[in-house]
């Protein structure tokens, strides 16, 4: 029990600094649109886990497992190292290494809308992009890749506190399918999707609607970029220096309602504009009367 306890206060020290830290700043683990990578955050993750299986299982040897002749024999606590573990990380680090080269070329090219994501008021990013698409919608790929790798992580962590002298947790050889599949699925999603219009945000102010986001450029010989609020298609203009699309919107014009941006023949996804909610007005005290 001690060994454990002191396993999970490594975990802890570990962890803890690098959550707190990216709380702050999540620059380090955001893609170039400066969302939350799911490859980035998950390969991140794989390495912090191994890291503090490498520690917690080298002091424990030079502690409580006798020293040197701890890690030595075919049975080490290292000896599953190269033919489970490492595999069972390839996954990830190769779908981060891909995904970035897939990405850049795809936008470079023009194939692929990668818009800046919208600043937050707390200048942190939510979580659910790990499992969002661009335009905020939850992706089904994206959800089973970060979902399948938590619950790998998860039984690596609780069977090597049930063991801790036992090293690495013995971990069945087909483990690394739970990594290297949803890491395949989410490598092939980047290469597939198409270059829709993505809408990142929606404002209106005076009847003046504004759209903004990416992939609106239709192709020179193409059909124009067409905007429609509940169905219904709007004259559309460009904002020359945000790229962002404006559009009178017609009486009565009452929010909420569903933006749909298509160019080059490919539709956005539906976005859902409802105005926030007005403060309430505070209401001054009223004073007793005097005598």
């Amino acid at each position: 029990m001690a060994s454990a306890l002191c396993a999970l206060a490594l975990l802890a020290a570990l962890a803890g600094p690098i959550c707190l830290r990216l709380g702050r700043d999540p620059g380090f683990v955001t893609g170039r649109d400066g969302r939350l990578s799911t490859s980035i955050v998950l390969a991140l993750a794989w390495t912090v886990i191994l890291v503090w299986l490498l520690l917690a299982i080298l002091g424990y040897g030079l502690t409580a497992g006798g020293g040197i002749a701890y890690f030595r024999g075919a049975d080490g606590p290292l000896s599953t190292l190269t033919t489970v573990y490492l595999p069972l990380l390839g996954g990830p680090y190769v779908a981060l290494i891909a995904a970035k080269a897939v990405v850049g070329l795809r936008v470079e090219h023009g194939s692929m809308a990668k818009p800046a994501a919208k600043p937050t008021e707390s200048g942190r990013r939510p979580l659910r992009e790990l499992i969002a698409n661009d335009s905020g919608r939850t992706d089904l790929v994206d959800l089973q890749y970060v979902v399948l790798s938590a619950v790998t992580m998860l039984y690596m962590v609780l069977f090597y506190l049930a063991d801790v002298g036992g090293g690495l947790p013995r971990l069945p050889a087909e483990m690394w399918a739970l990594t290297g599949a949803p890491a395949g699925a989410y490598l092939v999603n980047k290469m597939a999707v198409r270059a829709n219009p993505v809408i990142t945000n929606v404002a209106l102010e005076d009847g003046r609607l504004t759209v903004e986001g990416g992939g609106f450029t239709p192709v020179p010989t193409g059909p124009p970029t067409l905007l429609t609020v509940d169905d219904t298609p709007l004259p559309t203009g460009t904002d020359p220096l945000t790229g962002a699309l404006t559009a009178t919107l017609p009486a009565p014009g009452t929010p909420p309602f569903t933006v749909v941006v298509t160019a080059r023949g490919l539709r956005s996804d539906p976005y859902r504009y409802e105005p926030a909610p007005k403060p309430p007005v505070p209401v001054p005290a009223q004073q007793p009367p005097t005598a």
